[in-house]
């Protein structure tokens, strides 16, 4: 009995100290070891691994608390088979998934792998679709945080995309769905996989939320994304210490979205997911008056706030995570609609511009929006619009109108034009007509808020929309235009 305790123990020993040439090359790469990263995540000691010992795994895979509440957590081990995929990694991910489905709490994805164990063959992409058949069961039910701390390949980069966050590492981390070798495109002026690959370039492209320079960056990139979320859909986000509720807001530049949105969210914290993609709007995480909501900001700098496909597609996915959540959605509208495209892009601007209006609809989650400038067209119907949001504010700037101000005059007032009116002033004329006023008086706003009583307002109405309770119709689920 003591001898097989003896040897249990040392299994353990040698796996914690892992292989010295490996550790030393994993180090050198600048990447940490799975065991390292998870200890840089989890509260000090808190972390149980599960199936430490299973065979040919290449996988750390456990639970344990992050700022004092629960996580699951696994970690692909480059240093053992290059992290590589097989039957025994899957079913370990997959005991992992389920347990988390059973008790409610978050799962943190740490991909460092060089995809599937070849000598397993064909026969390992049966494990990969077990475990995103989980994940996706899992899917708005649990939140599911993905780093990509190494190389991420093939059927594996699809994992980015069924987890509600992804974060990837600069210069380390890579998501490759195929080589460069075997892509029709031409690369022959892309020099590097980072070029490729690497997180600036995902980024780019939407398919990752957040990137960061370093390791330790990241891990506390998902400790702030966990902090905003809940443990499960039948739980609240965890309130935290909030700033004084009646502080006035300073920034009143509809214009400015980057002063309005800290100055809007508690201590100035927040976390902005795809910010380099669709950059006419911000899908923002942040507290406001202690509790955790999705913070929705157009960006006029951008485009007069025009909002293209890779905007809405980009709100509408944020929403769509808030919503599984019961996270609280707050949107900032100052856009002049939706973007214009050349005529072989409207198809696809259409589209996307449905699944954000799609998403606003279906969310029963509370809903507030405040009109801090312009509201145009379809962008206030999916926004801002009454039928949409449970209460909708406006700034005195606000203008809420079919079209811009110079397509009105232009296509309204060709007489007046004609006989040498000034188009400024009968555009200026256009702007007071389908101004703040007008839209309280026709309801198309609740109230006109002074803009530094913004935070307060919506905190006020927050507070009672907490209670909200809306379901929608039975069904298996809507036909969202994807």
């Amino acid at each position: 009995m003591d001898n097989v305790q003896e040897m249990i123990t040392q299994a353990k020993e040698f796996l914690k100290a892992g292989d010295e040439k490996r550790t030393a090359a994993q180090h050198a790469a600048g990447k940490n070891t799975a065991r390292e990263r998870v200890a840089q995540l989890f509260d000090a000691g808190s972390f149980m691994e599960i199936e430490t010992l299973r065979k040919d795994a290449n996988v750390v895979a456990g639970f344990g608390t992050v700022h004092g509440r629960a996580v699951y957590c696994f970690a692909q081990d480059y240093t053992s088979c290059g992290g590589a995929m097989t039957r025994a990694q899957a079913e370990k991910v997959k005991k992992l998934l389920n347990m988390a489905q059973m008790t409610g709490a978050p799962v943190v994805a740490m991909v460092d792998s060089a995809g599937v164990k070849v000598t397993e063959g064909a026969a390992a992409l049966p494990a990969y679709a077990e475990i995103f058949s989980a994940m996706t069961r899992l899917s708005g039910v649990c939140p599911m945080v993905c780093c990509v701390m190494g190389p991420c390949t093939g059927i594996a980069t699809l994992m980015t995309q069924v987890c509600d966050v992804t974060v990837q590492v600069e210069k380390i981390g890579t998501v490759q769905l195929h080589a460069a070798s075997v892509m029709n495109s031409d690369i022959a002026n892309i020099k590097t996989e980072e070029a490729l690959f690497g997180a600036a370039a995902m980024a780019k492209q939407g398919a990752v939320a957040l990137t960061c320079q370093n390791e330790t960056e990241a891990v506390q990139a998902v400790q702030s994304v966990l902090d905003a979320l809940p443990g499960c859909n039948q739980e609240d986000a965890p309130l935290m210490e909030s700033d004084d509720l009646n502080r006035v807001m300073t920034a009143s530049d509809a214009a400015d979205a980057a002063s309005v949105i800290t100055d809007f969210a508690d201590g100035g914290k927040t976390v902005e997911l795809y910010k380099e993609f669709g950059k006419a709007a911000h899908t923002v995480l942040c507290h406001v008056g202690g509790h955790s909501v999705g913070l929705v900001v157009t960006d006029y700098a951008v485009d007069s706030g025009r909002l293209d496909a890779d905007a809405c597609q980009k709100i509408a996915r944020f929403v769509r995570m808030c919503d599984c959540y019961q996270l609280p959605v707050v949107t900032l509208v100052n856009t002049d609609g939706i973007a214009v495209p050349c005529a072989c892009a409207q198809a696809k601007t259409i589209r996307a511009a449905a699944q954000m209006l799609y998403a606003y609809a279906e969310a029963t989650a509370p809903k507030v929006a405040v009109v801090t400038g312009n509201a145009v067209g379809a962008a206030y119907v999916s926004m801002g619009g009454k039928a949409i949001a449970d209460v909708c504010y406006a700034w005195p700037t606000a203008m809420v109108s079919p079209v811009t101000k110079q397509v009105a005059v232009a296509a309204f007032e060709n007489e007046k034009l004609n006989a040498g009116e000034s188009r400024e002033k009968l555009e200026e004329e256009y702007t007071v007509k389908t101004g703040a006023l007008h839209a309280a008086e026709n309801a198309l706003v609740d109230e006109v808020i002074d803009p530094q009583d913004t935070r307060k307002v919506v905190i006020n109405a927050l507070e009672f929309l907490y209670s909200k309770r809306d379901v929608n119709l039975p069904k298996k689920h809507g036909n969202m235009p994807l």
